[in-house]
């Protein structure tokens, strides 16, 4: 059976092309954009920043030619950065692009920044960048524990259901319970928004063993293209979110001495394993996913083209 969208004709579509790290998200993406004769809009939290090249496996200047993309390399990891920003940057250009043509590919896989464009972040009040100043002055200051305790104080809904060790979001859901003057989680409906175009969601996936392979060869080419220089380059930024990032964490404890390269490379490869795991965790409860194998190009156009 073909896909709904083309079913009743073409509409103006969204194609979503997300799985973990690793997976072969990049040629693939540009294949669906050359046979749609359409861009691609990036949703990779990290690829965004223009610093982080090698350790964000920015795709090459040749694949970057090969059809327009969008987010990629924009701004700098000393600026602050959000889903909520991209969320309304990227319906803009998606917007913008379907005035011209009726299919757009959107491909990365930060989860967070897909679900901002797919189902949109609830109306959450601007943050006065006094009040965010102040809350990142104590965050500095005291430490993460400090905007934990706060945070189990407005909300501690919002404070049993966050990841304790993602300061971003914790500084966040501070922010807005202060700026609201009610709790974070009383403005989180988790109801989907509509966009004014398809949605059609593929999901890139491959045997454990081979994804794991496939990471742990990746981080290796990325140590030969000068991953290590890379870091030490951003280790003055090291505080800055952006920076938090796998693949620069771990070269910031080698460069203040607490590990030896060795185990930098090992907890790089370690760690980017984990997140795959964590990103495939996270779109599996998303029953809208059509799943398929890097390697099924064919069968996977076939699917879009009805």
């Amino acid at each position: 059976m073909c896909p709904v969208f083309f079913c009743f004709g073409m509409e103006k579509t969204l194609i979503v092309l997300l799985g973990p790290t690793g997976v072969g998200k990049t040629d693939l993406s540009i294949d669906i954009a050359k046979s749609f004769g359409t861009s691609i809009v990036s949703c990779d939290s990290r690829q965004i920043y223009r610093e982080m090249k090698i350790g964000t496996a920015v795709p090459s200047e040749q694949q970057l030619a090969a059809v327009p993309h969008f987010f990629i390399r924009t701004i700098s990891v000393r600026e602050y950065y959000n889903s909520w920003q991209f969320e309304q940057q990227a319906l803009e250009k998606i917007h913008a692009l379907h005035k011209e043509r009726d299919v757009v590919v959107m491909t990365g896989g930060s989860m967070m920044y897909i679900d901002a464009v797919c189902k949109g972040i609830d109306d959450i009040p601007t943050i006065d960048p006094e009040l965010r100043q102040n809350l990142m002055n104590r965050y500095e200051a005291e430490g993460l524990e400090a905007i934990r305790r706060q945070l189990r104080e407005l909300d501690p809904v919002f404070y049993g259901q966050v990841d304790l060790n993602n300061a971003k979001r914790v500084l966040h859901a501070v922010e807005v319970c202060l700026m609201a003057g009610v709790p974070y989680s009383s403005l989180r409906t988790n109801v989907a928004k509509d966009r004014g175009f398809r949605i059609v969601k593929i999901g890139l996936i491959r045997e454990k063993e081979e994804l794991y392979d496939r990471i742990n060869r990746r981080v290796d080419q990325m140590l030969e293209d000068g991953l290590k220089e890379e870091a030490r380059s951003l280790y003055p930024y090291r505080d800055c979110n952006a920076l938090n990032t796998v693949g620069y964490k771990e070269w910031f404890e080698f460069f203040d001495g607490k590990i030896d390269e060795a185990e930098a490379v090992r907890l790089i490869k370690r760690n980017s394993r984990r997140y795959a795991k964590k990103q495939l965790s996270w779109f599996r409860r998303d029953g809208e996913i059509h799943w398929f194998h890097p390697d099924e190009k064919e069968r996977i156009l076939a699917f879009l083209q009805g």
